[in-house]
């Protein structure tokens, strides 16, 4: 016996199709108020807006400081304490504690980095509630926090126990133009100096730099460090081979360096 429900089924062999086909349209926004928005325009030309002021605060920070560049890396000088860029200044603070470096280098690396970024990109799934408020999202909201504190704690750590001054005084050897004509230079590339010094009086792995050497130390003093040597010891004495004549030019052009 037919029921009332035949009139809306066709058979096609075994299987049974319903006739009243309804189309796949999800439900109106209206039907859900404040709880959802359409994708276009409203959420995306919310988040087009935050991404265009964020690009134009750093595009005037770039513009309105201007990055410190220093002397060209060199392996041979062992006397500068190199750092990243500030935006990695965490992991390097990171990489100074005993649990993180190393024979734990590996932990503080790959392990721990990856555990933070691990979680933050799991924040989602681990938390998926309905709620949009920060407050009713702990799991989510406390992820975020923890790291925002860690990175900001960390970079100022570095910040503050960095030697800013090395920077200052390597930067200022860029500055400093040699004038590889005069007597005083002639001595002091025909007696074995570049060789510790460098050619641009910059230091290096051997001796420290002699740029501003005559601002530091009078005539005498110098004199006396290159025939005697140095008090430590660093620079031996009788390095320099030539005469009384040509000693006087070299240390009186060291010491005009200021």
């Amino acid at each position: 016996m037919a029921n009332n429900h035949d009139k809306d089924i066709k058979y096609v062999g075994d299987s049974r199709i319903t006739a009243k086909r309804t189309p796949n349209i999800p439900p109106d926004y209206s039907e859900f108020p404040g709880k959802t928005e359409p994708f276009w325009p409203n959420f995306l030309l919310r988040e087009w807006m935050v991404g265009a002021v964020v690009l134009i605060g750093f595009l005037v920070l770039t513009v309105s400081h201007e990055p410190p560049l220093q002397i060209k890396a060199d392996p041979t000088d062992t006397n500068y304490l190199p750092i990243p860029d500030w935006y990695f200044l965490f992991l390097y603070q990171l990489l100074k504690y005993t649990y993180a470096s190393g024979p734990y280098e590996l932990i503080g690396s790959v392990v721990i980095p990856g555990l933070a970024f691990g979680g933050l990109f799991l924040a989602p799934w681990l938390d998926n509630g309905p709620e949009r408020r920060p407050s009713k999202r702990p799991v989510a909201t406390g992820l975020m926090l923890m790291t925002i504190v860690a990175i900001f704690y960390l970079t100022w750590q570095a910040a503050d126990h960095h030697d800013w001054t090395q920077d200052e005084r390597y930067s200022a050897k860029n500055q400093v133009a040699i004038d590889t004509n005069t007597d005083g230079y002639i001595q002091y590339s025909s007696y074995s100096c570049i060789g510790c010094h460098g050619d641009q009086l910059q230091g290096g792995a051997a001796g420290p730099s002699l740029a501003k050497v005559g601002a530091e130390h009078d005539a005498d003093y110098i004199r006396d460090v290159i025939v005697n040597g140095s008090e430590n010891q660093a620079m031996p004495g009788g390095q320099f081979g030539g005469t009384e004549e040509e000693l006087e030019v070299l240390v009186e052009w060291l010491s005009s360096l200021e």
